[in-house]
């Protein structure tokens, strides 16, 4: 194609936006709400999944040894915990320590328990880690059924409530997404539609004059491009400045009481690289309806 017919249609399809100015200026905000929408859910499932991850990586099981076991078969209980295959690492933890981790916790409210430090009730334990988080329930299992272990307890239940509230928001965002999507792919088709009802004699005498199918067509795939080019750019900046702010001003308190945000950078350009090809999709798919559905040439 040359620079000339490129340039030519390039222009044409500018034109073509302010043809039906507000029919444009609906499928321009139809494509950034929803591209909006779409990079606030995904923000909210990334770092939802980072934060199951990170209870993931902290889940461990702490198995309590009888109160009758000695040293020699506690020893016996390490060895055959750490021959199970799929334990990552076996850490001893004495009632001592554990009653004074306790206290730590509960800060001020603790000092209640000093009393007991010479009658601990607790139970020497070992804290297991497994080599992955989906390996947590077999590794407690085969542990449970060794002697002189009295209990085990671990945290997967946690870790499932928590996939599950991901895994019911991913499904809304994406309905949501998806509806969003073909509204914009219908508004952008029938702004399109309406700019080549307006220019049907036009478009007649090029055909007759021996104009292709692509040379008339070409114009309008450059128009529902722009539409979806300039639909993303607004969300685009809204997303990445409004969760630089959060990051900037709150992710530090965030991450002290729950959990770490994803970092600005890269995540940030990822995000905005997809919302803008979703954009040039959602707008060169619109304008391909319109055109397959309403230019008869």
């Amino acid at each position: 194609m040359k620079f000339r017919t490129v340039g030519r249609h390039l222009k044409e399809g500018t034109k073509n936006l302010g043809r039906n100015g507000w029919m444009t200026f609906a499928s321009i905000s139809a494509v950034a709400v929803m591209l909006l929408v779409v990079g606030m859910f995904l923000l909210l499932i990334l770092n939802m999944n980072h934060m199951a991850t990170q209870v993931e990586d902290d889940v461990e099981i702490r198995t309590y040894i009888e109160l009758t076991a000695n040293e020699e078969q506690q020893e016996e209980l390490r060895a055959n915990i750490e021959e199970i295959g799929d334990v990552q690492s076996v850490t001893f933890l004495g009632k001592d320590e554990g009653l004074s981790n306790l206290i730590d916790s509960l800060g001020d409210g603790g000092q209640a328990f000093e009393s007991v430090r010479e009658e601990n009730p607790l139970n020497d334990m070992f804290v297991v880690e497994a080599n992955s988080p989906q390996l947590i329930e077999s590794v407690a299992n085969e542990i449970s059924e060794l002697g002189y272990v009295d209990t085990v307890n671990y945290g997967q239940d946690v870790v499932e409530r928590l996939l599950q509230v991901t895994n019911v928001g991913r499904y809304i965002g994406l309905g949501l997404v998806v509806a969003m999507m073909l509204t914009a792919m219908f508004l952008i088709a029938n702004t399109i539609k309406l700019t080549i009802l307006a220019r049907r004699k036009e478009i007649r005498i090029m055909k007759l004059v021996g104009a292709t199918n692509g040379f008339i067509r070409w114009p309008f795939f450059v128009e529902g491009l722009l539409l979806g080019l300039i639909g993303a750019l607004l969300p685009i900046l809204l997303v990445i400045y409004g969760y630089s702010y959060i990051y900037d001003n709150y992710g530090s308190q965030i991450e002290g009481q729950f959990f770490a945000l994803l970092p600005v950078y890269p995540y940030m350009l990822q995000i905005a690289l997809l919302l803008l090809a979703v954009g040039l999709f959602i707008g060169v798919w619109g304008s391909t309806m319109s055109v397959r559905k309403f230019l008869k040439v």
